[in-house]
């Protein structure tokens, strides 16, 4: 398909374009391309085109139950997902490797794949006993193309309080098992509220010396405490991740314009849901009321408040785009350029999305989804 006169960022500005899109990848991008027989034109002149958002911190299989197994939260379905431009997505585990497991995991990463979408995950949980496919760290990240890195809890009263000596274990895993295989290899550290914030990572880095860019630390926003330690660890060159969906000091655009002041590039600060994890609905008064789902809804919603804020389109975009391919070392994924996936999302001038492909398929059109989940 020829997607004809649309505004282009790349994430970069790049102006009125022309893309050729075939075989799941972008194959040409230019001012004009004329009319290839059989090839069909989409015109999207007055509309703008990103490429299509990753989300790499969520709860596709649902996340265990806080308050016993009736608050076992849903599977995510493709269709949330498209709705909301993302078309790349990084499912993992949380506090419960019991009645949630590795299996199920890879299997619904392999189910929405089959449904469209690019999906991959992390191994591990918040525990430091390994919950792997294989029989190790590194044999995960070797054999398995899905599995990008593990996951591991920190600073956290539900975390295993792991040594710095087993996170270092854990590290190295990540950081051989992707040199066999070719991978970046990440640690993707959840933290808690602890007093200890990220103490421990610090140490890991200045003590011995181990490169920071295998080190993906999320949920940064959580206290202004935590987020000034954040704001030091993307300085020293590592990528923070600031959760949209679950408990956090501020709003995230705003912890996002706040780093921009400190100093912190852009390039190092990525956005994710934490999609489905399990939540306490508390009153005004901090009374308990009940059980709900994080909402992978907000991603958005906070992109589009930094825009409005002022921050330039394609700078608010990166959080979602290229800064998260980058993060998990994913090299066809997060920009419009030759070779790439053909990952795309559509907006009006009001940034409304009108049109979605994922790997080259249109999945909505004129902002009407034109794909259901299997089971619709």
């Amino acid at each position: 398909m020829i997607l004809k006169n649309v505004e282009l960022y790349n994430p970069k500005f790049k102006g009125k374009k022309d893309i050729l899109i075939g075989g799941g990848k972008i194959l040409m991008i230019s001012n004009k391309i004329d009319p290839i027989s059989g090839v069909e034109q989409l015109d999207l002149k007055d509309k703008i085109m990103t490429p299509g958002f990753i989300d790499q911190h969520i709860h596709i299989t649902g996340a265990g139950g806080k308050r016993g197994f009736s608050s076992i939260t849903p599977e995510i379905k493709v269709t949330e997902l498209i709705k909301l431009g993302i078309t790349t997505v990084v499912g993992l585990l949380g506090t419960d490797g019991t009645t949630k497991n590795i299996k199920s995991l890879y299997s619904k990463v392999k189910s929405l794949e089959m449904e469209g979408i690019s999906a991959y995950m992390f191994t591990g949980y918040y525990g430091i006993n390994p919950l792997y496919l294989m029989n190790s760290l590194e044999e995960d990240m070797v054999f398995n193309d899905k599995i990008l890195g593990c996951k591991i809890a920190i600073s956290d009263i539900r975390s295993s309080y792991p040594s710095d000596i087993e996170l270092l274990r854990l590290l190295k895993a990540v950081r051989v098992g992707g040199m066999i295989s070719n991978k970046k290899g990440i640690l993707h550290v959840h933290l808690g509220n602890l007093k200890t914030k990220m103490d421990q990572l610090f140490r890991i880095i200045k003590d011995y010396d181990f490169p920071i860019k295998h080190i993906s630390p999320t949920h940064v926003g959580r206290t202004f405490d935590l987020f000034t330690q954040a704001i030091e660890f993307a300085k020293m060159g590592g990528i923070i991740d600031i959760s949209t969906g679950v408990s956090k000091y501020t709003s995230p655009h705003k912890s996002v314009i706040y780093a921009l002041e400190k100093g912190v590039s852009i390039d190092n600060m990525t956005f994710s849901s934490d999609g489905n994890a399990g939540l306490d609905k508390i009153d005004e008064k901090g009374n308990y009321l009940g059980v709900k789902k994080a909402p992978i809804s907000e991603t958005f919603k906070e992109v589009i408040n930094l825009i409005d804020s002022g921050i330039s389109i394609e700078n608010s975009i990166k959080l979602v785009t290229e800064n998260p391919a980058k993060n998990l070392g994913l090299k066809n994924k997060g920009k419009i350029e030759l070779g790439y996936d053909a990952d795309i999302c559509i907006f009006n001038k009001n940034f409304k999305l009108t049109e979605i492909f994922c790997k080259g398929k249109l999945m909505m059109n004129n902002s009407e989804l034109l794909i259901k989940n299997t089971f619709e």
